[in-house]
């Protein structure tokens, strides 16, 4: 393949290619290790809780009746080399990298990263995971890939001028381009197999917003775990000698040539192509991306988690019931109130609708006291004495808190209640953000929170000390024995 450039500047996928090719897991730092640890073991445990939603039952059940050797009347079979979380089916990498992939983003309660563009780079981490079981691979190889997912996914995010969200795309376009890189490194890609990976993959991942739009389906949780799948069958055949197109990032008709036709504003689109490979980390002093996502401290989705926790300090501190309130104000900016406000979001019919919608919310968790997975629980969401609390949630967008954006998620929350009275809360930073991280105990327990009922609390223990001693691990085995159900 040769290495062709635009102007006098090499493409931008043989950069990335170069970049990823070359780093090794010594020249790692240490922090950035210890958070890729902490990230698997958050992600492992939104895994446990996912294996329990109906997709991921329905992804499971398909997946075995795909496997001509699958035994359905047991929690294994198949004759891959790669493992299901929980049940412990066997099958090959690609299958397995998309149903752990999905279990981990099942209940939209993995980690987040929001710039131009939101992210889940947990999304594409089962990728790496699955290719070095099958690959015989150690522990430090996954963190060496993992870091590479965050690293690109992150950067991906940062460089829209606006986002692809803005024009109504879906980030998992943007995933399609880091997936096969994390993979490709895993199998020790040469630069040139890196590329067509690269342009294997984002060929057939661009996707539309309407998935996180509206009303919302199974497909919310499973565009992004899809593109981390599309990473790793890329990277295989990539390995194998097939090609794919270089210049799919920033050539002929790539991904900033179709976006570049976007009128945003009056404004076409644009994206800050030196911005996603300025200063990549080459080494233990470098500073990497990994330490700068954030995790979810509720299963719900990213923007909503400074209102919720501005209102739920409010309720606390005033001891207010929800019988008392007249009016929930909730002041966010604006593709917060687009996103999470639109009408149908009002009368969420469904899991992925609720998780989306900031006055079911709201309204479950002044009623409740908290949100939790249990508050999305059909029975929960279909409850039809929430709508007239929903109703009185008024979400609106504030043009000073989108000035702060993506800095800062700055939220106001004002309760009305009858007698007039108003109760008001501004949150900028949620917890679970870097400025306000969740600390390894604070993980544990949402970890034995999801996973105690499904592999229990003693396995779960087992599982947290595998993983947070991943760089010592020989190979992945214990690993992913320890997440199936006995």
């Amino acid at each position: 393949m040769s290495h062709q450039s635009t102007g006098s500047k090499p493409l931008l996928s043989y950069v990335i290619a170069e970049w990823a090719c070359g780093l090794k897991y010594e020249h790692l730092s240490p922090e950035a290790i210890q958070a890729a640890k902490l990230f698997w073991f958050d992600s492992i445990g939104c895994a446990l809780g996912g294996s329990q939603q109906d997709d991921a039952k329905i992804l499971l059940k398909h997946h075995r009746a795909m496997s001509a050797t699958a035994d359905s009347s047991r929690g294994e079979g198949g004759n891959g080399k790669a493992t299901a979380f929980v049940s412990g089916f066997k099958t090959n990498p690609v299958d397995a990298a998309f149903m752990n992939g999905h279990m981990i983003r099942a209940m939209d309660y993995n980690d987040i990263y929001w710039k131009a563009d939101p992210c889940h780079p947990s999304d594409l981490i089962a990728a790496p995971l699955a290719l070095c079981e099958s690959e015989g691979l150690r522990g430090k190889d996954l963190i060496l890939a993992t870091i590479i997912a965050y690293e690109i996914e992150m950067r991906l995010c940062e460089i829209g001028r606006p986002g692809v969200r803005e024009y109504g795309w879906h980030h998992a376009t943007l995933s399609a381009f880091a997936a096969p890189v994390a993979a490709g490194r895993v199998l020790n890609l040469t630069r040139d197999q890196m590329v067509s990976a690269i342009g294997i993959s984002a060929a057939r991942t661009f996707c539309p917003g309407a998935v996180t739009a509206g009303k919302l389906t199974n497909m919310k949780n499973t565009v992004d775990p899809w593109a981390g799948r599309m990473g790793a069958e890329s990277a295989l055949l990539a390995r194998e000698g097939f090609s794919g197109p270089e210049h799919m990032i920033d050539g002929k008709e790539g991904l900033f040539a179709v976006f570049g036709h976007v009128q945003y504003k009056g404004q076409p689109a644009t994206f800050d192509g030196e911005g996603l490979v300025k200063d990549l980390p080459t080494s233990p002093k470098s500073h990497y991306r990994i330490l700068d996502c954030g995790m979810k401290s509720f299963p719900i989705e990213a923007l909503s988690h400074a209102p919720l926790t501005a209102m739920m300090k409010t309720v606390k501190e005033n001891k207010i019931k929800s019988d008392d309130v007249k009016e929930i104000k909730v002041e966010v900016i604006a593709r917060a109130a687009d996103i999470l406000g639109d009408p149908h979001k009002y009368r969420p019919d469904s899991k992925e609708t609720a998780d989306h919608s900031l006055p079911y919310c709201m309204a479950v968790g002044l009623v409740d006291g908290m949100v939790t997975p249990l508050q999305f629980k059909e029975q929960r969401v279909l409850d039809k004495s929430l709508i007239p609390i929903m109703d009185k949630v008024k979400v609106v967008a504030n043009d000073e808190f989108e000035a702060l954006f993506p800095k800062f998620q700055p939220s106001r929350v004002t309760i009305t209640t009858n007698d007039g009275k108003e109760y008001s809360t501004r949150v900028d930073v949620p917890k679970g953000d870097p400025r306000d991280p969740m600390t390894e105990e604070e993980i544990a327990v949402k970890f034995t929170a999801l996973g105690g009922d499904v592999i229990g609390k003693k396995q779960c223990e087992k599982l947290r000390k595998c993983i947070m001693n991943l760089e010592n691990a020989g190979k992945l085995d214990e690993l992913l024995a320890l997440t199936i159900a006995s």
